[in-house]
């Protein structure tokens, strides 16, 4: 603490000379500056003050992002849900796994697209794409040391990024190197086997500078149950899931937001059962929508994915989806 307290006194004497001697570009520098180093100055500082912790809970605790604190329950009521058709074809050609994805349109048209990933010299290219429409997409990481890991990512935008993990620490920045609008960090903290705190926030560099966004949440888990607590929109809105795992066969769960304006808004209950012929998801909505699907193994390495939703009042509203994954 006394060393994170000479931090700050000297981050602060830096900022006032500057402010001092500089204009208006060196006051964004020190907007960014202060931001950035007082995001990490908390880590550090918390991840120090939370080592007795650690200390008195031998078991190993695993490194989660703060986007993935609720998972569990979001991968449950989202993952394998599609109204569309698609075939996804995987293979590996010498030292590059290619994938071709190939979807059909509402008006019959197939559209696809092609990636493959490598590594190569410590690089890893973990996504080399192009898509129907022309586009192009670059993804690719390396580790200069253990623990941390650097990023680019390229699509319509660009954005440089790091994760950096120690322990049960797990901490991420990022920055828009294309419009340099934007510098979004997290960090995410494992107290122990059962419960993990989180937070992030964001810092607007172009336009209306300043921070832009800063949430927190934290997750609990205790035998076969699981919840989670997020907030969005600068912490107006709560976000709760709820996982329970009645058994080896059978999940549920649930996911609910809150806020001022209302109460309590049903986004999905659901469940999963694993049966002998293959794995049956249902949900239903807030909005009264069903939805379902079977995914199921109909070959070695070839899995059939079958989705359809409806809305029981009016069974017009009925859509459906089939995708096969080899």
């Amino acid at each position: 603490t006394d060393a994170a307290l000479n931090g700050v006194l000297g981050v602060e004497k830096s900022i006032a000379w500057l402010q001092g001697d500089v204009g208006r570009a060196g006051r964004k520098l020190t907007e960014i500056a202060t931001f950035s180093v007082s995001t990490l100055l908390c880590v550090f500082a918390f991840q120090g003050t939370s080592s007795s912790a650690v200390h008195q809970h031998p078991t190993a605790i695993m490194a989660t992002k703060f986007s993935d604190i609720a998972k569990g329950p979001k991968d449950l009521l989202s993952d394998d849900y599609t109204n569309k058709l698609s075939l996804k074809c995987k293979k590996g050609a010498g030292p590059v796994a290619v994938t071709i994805e190939t979807t059909r349109g509402s008006g019959g048209a197939l559209s696809s697209k092609i990636g493959g990933k490598f590594a190569y010299a410590g690089l890893s290219f973990d996504k080399v794409q192009h898509t129907a429409d022309g586009g192009a997409v670059l993804e690719t990481s390396f580790k200069p040391a253990p623990g941390v890991k650097l990023s680019f990512k390229g699509n319509k935008g660009a954005d440089l990024g790091i994760d950096y993990t120690k322990g049960s620490l797990y901490a991420t920045g990022t920055l828009d190197v294309k419009n340099m609008s934007k510098l979004s960090t997290s960090a995410c903290y494992g107290v122990n086997s059962s419960i993990t705190v989180g937070g992030d926030a964001s810092y607007a560099l172009s336009g209306k500078t300043g921070v832009s966004g800063f949430n927190v949440g934290a997750s609990y888990k205790t035998g076969p149950a699981f919840v989670s607590l997020t907030t969005s929109s600068k912490m107006s809105q709560f976000n709760i899931g709820l996982l329970y795992k009645v058994n080896d066969s059978i999940s549920l769960a649930s996911s609910t937001t809150h806020s001022s304006e209302k109460t309590c808004d049903v986004l999905a209950i659901g469940g999963s059962y694993k049966a002998d012929f293959g794995t049956i998801k249902a949900k239903t909505a807030g909005s009264g929508v069903v939805e379902a699907c079977l995914i199921k193994d109909v070959a070695n390495k070839v899995t059939l994915t079958a989705s359809g939703s409806v809305l029981p009042s009016d069974m017009s509203t009925f859509k459906y989806g089939l995708g096969l994954t080899m």
